[in-house]
């Protein structure tokens, strides 16, 4: 029997046709009600859905036929992924089709916004001949700063460059290299770019970091006349400071495809006469929805007859064995990952290296890196990154990683340590394994410890002198934060030290201060990992 395909929303004919070739079922239902997309389920070995159908915890439990679902776009928010990887039920998104009419929009939206051609358009409809007030600026010669390098980023950079602009960019994980050699100049971090242009792009995902990037206090700093596209995700731009800066004269002009609410209740920002705002039009082409329709088509096809995995956001092709023997690894390798791409704080980051000792060494090590890279690029990326595409994405932003091995026990029966070149330096974290399933970071920089790798860290850099324990255990219980664990580590009596201590909540910037203005502390950082036995968000068993 052909697999059968459920369709939930409204899907080209091009992806259709392609299905139907295929050989596959296929099963067109738009508008139904959540109990009755559960009840079709039943009898579907995939499905094909778009923004239009949200895939929650009730509708995906109890699928057993169910093996993969396709989101014809980029985004995944409407489908719970953590509920369909714990039903094991794979999830790909198709995030190629939209690059290009994204790239498109912003472009237009950028020229459009530069000449002032919504308001003059809006004149001519009202019977006026108004020539003076709408006088434009042009981009040949002007600065356009991307904030985040990604598909869609580098593709307006591309085309900027091609209207005799000058491109300046941020992104973290795309070498000064690899940028000049698009012709983009590459900065270290955002606030060496923000007073330098006359224009200024966003193309980041919207994550805890990069929500309100682009906020007050560096809208103020940004030249007078400056003008703003956010063409990617609503709050990547603070709003209300948006709002702020454009009433004040002091940003010119602002082109916005996305808000926070959409649509927005507040009518602000959109009301203003220098904002150009279109209602997240930066998908919507004729040829993007085609090529969306193709891909996730090709996507589910491929998965269901060939047993191929393309641009998956939850698993990797692992057997139970496989899984079972290395599972264990892959969590303490994307926890090493997660935890130096916080305290790389934003640096490029040009290499890794892992080296595997002992029992680590006889593993699946090729699989263990690429965990390793997932964890050190998710919370970066606009790409969904997993173990399936983490070493790819990382090669093409410059970064090299490899890999030594060593049967040696060592101090250790297993051990994983992970080194991070950046332009200024190394960061350095070890791991092992206690028992079968207890991760510990065991070296951290030139320091040897003994740390529980989970929940909430707090990283005290300081001169080893008497007292420091009481000191960090007064002023964190000051603000209402408990030490559930704490590990030191120090070169030699009086000298550089280090605490790591985990804590049951993440402390406020008050008690930081604090502990700043201690006068033997070199340094507080706050790492945030998973907690103890949380399920990897990209590995499911395969049936």
């Amino acid at each position: 029997m052909a697999p059968r395909v459920l369709i939930t929303d409204n899907l080209s004919p091009a992806g259709l046709d392609l299905l139907r070739k295929a050989g596959l079922e296929i099963d067109l239902r738009s508008g139904l009600t959540p109990p009755q997309v559960r009840e079709a389920l039943q009898t579907a070995d995939g499905i094909i859905i778009r923004s239009g159908t949200t895939l929650t915890p009730e509708i995906l439990q109890g699928q057993p036929r169910l093996k993969a679902i396709v989101r014809a776009g980029v985004g995944v928010d409407n489908i719970d992924i953590p509920s369909a990887t714990r039903e094991g039920i794979v999830v790909m998104n198709t995030p190629a089709g939209n690059t290009t009419s994204t790239a498109e929009h912003t472009i237009a939206m950028l020229m459009a916004l530069s000449r002032n051609i919504g308001p003059a358009a809006a004149s001519m409809k009202a019977g006026k001949w108004d020539r003076k007030s709408f006088t434009g600026t042009q981009l040949s010669g002007k600065t356009l700063a991307v904030v985040g390098l990604g598909r869609i980023g580098m593709a307006v950079a591309r085309r900027a460059i091609g209207l005799d602009m000058k491109v300046i960019g941020y992104d973290p994980f795309l070498s000064t290299q690899k940028g000049a050699e698009q012709g983009i100049e590459v900065v270290r971090n955002i606030d060496d770019l923000i007073d330098r242009c006359e224009f200024l792009t966003v193309h980041t995902p919207l994550t805890d970091e990069t929500r309100g990037v682009i906020n007050a206090a560096r809208i103020a700093r940004m030249k007078k006349g400056v003008r703003i596209i956010n063409c990617a995700r609503g709050g990547i731009v603070d709003e209300a400071a948006l709002a702020d800066a454009l009433e004040s004269g002091h940003v010119a002009g602002a082109a916005l495809d996305v808000f926070v609410k959409e649509p927005p209740d507040d009518q602000r920002l959109t009301k203003l006469p220098n904002v150009l705002a279109t209602p997240h039009l930066g998908a919507s082409t004729d040829e993007a929805q085609e090529l969306v329709a193709i891909e996730a088509a090709e996507i589910l096809g491929g998965f269901l007859l060939r047993g191929e995995v393309r641009h998956a956001v939850n698993m990797m092709p692992l057997t139970a064995a496989e899984m079972n023997d290395v599972r264990v690894y892959l969590d303490l390798a994307r926890r090493l990952g997660l935890m130096l791409a916080q305290l790389n704080r934003g640096q490029q980051v040009k290499a890794a290296q892992l080296v595997f000792r002992g029992d680590a060494a006889s593993k699946n090590t090729r699989i263990i890196t690429s965990a390793f890279a997932a964890g050190l690029l998710e919370q970066a990326l606009d790409d969904y990154v997993n173990i399936v595409n983490a070493e790819l994405l990382a090669k093409e932003r410059g970064i090299r990683i490899t890999e030594q091995v060593s049967t040696e026990q060592g101090d250790f029966a297993t051990l994983i340590r992970a080194t991070v070149e950046t332009e200024t330096g190394k960061l350095e974290a070890a791991g092992t394994i206690f028992g079968r399933q207890f991760q510990r970071l065991v070296r951290f920089d030139e320091f040897a410890l003994d740390a529980h790798l989970d929940g909430v860290l707090l990283i005290y850099h300081h001169r080893d002198v008497p007292g420091q324990i009481g000191f960090l255990g007064t002023t964190l219980g000051k603000h209402g934060v408990n030490i559930a664990h704490m590990a030191l580590g120090r070169v030699a009596p009086g000298g550089s030290a280090v605490g790591v201590f985990n804590l049951d909540s993440l402390p406020p910037e008050a008690a930081l201060a604090e502990i700043r203005d201690n006068p033997v502390c070199t340094g507080v950082e706050v790492v945030q990992l998973p907690e103890p036995g949380a399920a990897l968000p990209w590995l499911v068993s395969p049936s």
